[in-house]
């Protein structure tokens, strides 16, 4: 089953320093119907004015995933870390019993934009801790690259939840094909070109819903950059 989830759809928030689409509710944001898919319970995408950021605030169990698609977000956190994380770069942080961090623009003169992700731990009071991980453009071109998962693995960022992540660089007519686990639910999110996934149509931020598929076939009718979650 598919269920397609168009870009206008999403919740909307404008602050003038921020730009932000929900694809689940969040914020003043609120639709019953979109709460989260399975243990997914956020996609943002955040576009973030030259110099304009979100103050020092906390978080508690939950994991939290910033992926940046254009210029640079400066991160700084209670647990001591700072990093400046740009397109390639995919940041993991498990808020775990408490995480107090801020997220800023890294340039004065050009937007930063990302995907920020929330996706709830298997359990709570978890320890705080944090990952930061650059994936070459080669590593995600015209393949399904693991970047994130439940399993710990080399190379690949450890969340506390039964879920991998899969990022992707399609060229035009280029495909991939992913066979899901009986009993696990897939979502895809598209950041940029257009895909054609088992019939489906996406357009630049849609998201896909999937469940009971045996195959998943993602073609990209225009070069596409996407995340494909597999959850538990």
């Amino acid at each position: 089953m598919l269920q397609l989830r168009l870009s206008e759809q999403r919740g909307q928030a404008d602050f003038g320093w921020l730009r932000s689409r929900h694809s689940f509710s969040f914020g003043g944001y609120h639709d019953p119907q979109h709460m989260g898919f399975g243990p997914l319970r956020v996609i943002n995408e955040d576009t973030v004015a030259a110099a304009g950021g979100f103050d020092t605030h906390g978080h508690a169990d939950m994991e939290i995933i910033s992926y940046v698609l254009d210029g640079a977000l400066e991160h700084k956190d209670s647990l001591g870390t700072g990093s400046v994380i740009r397109p390639g770069d995919i940041q993991r942080m498990s808020a775990g019993t408490g995480i107090r961090h801020s997220e800023f623009n890294a340039s004065r003169t050009d937007p930063v934009h990302f995907l920020q992700i929330w996706i709830m731990p298997e359990k709570s009071g978890l320890e705080p801790s944090y990952e930061q991980r650059h994936f070459d453009r080669g590593e995600r071109h015209n393949k399904l690259k693991l970047v994130i998962s439940g399993t710990p693995g080399d190379g690949v960022l450890k969340i506390h939840q039964q879920a991998d992540i899969y990022a992707s660089l399609l060229d035009t007519n280029e495909h991939v094909s992913f066979k899901p686990e009986t009993g696990r639910s897939q979502w895809i999110q598209l950041v940029s070109g257009e895909l054609l996934v088992n019939g489906e149509q996406m357009r630049p931020g849609d998201g896909l819903a999937i469940s009971g598929e045996r195959e998943i076939t993602i073609e990209a009718l225009d070069g596409a950059e996407f995340l494909l979650f597999d959850m538990a």
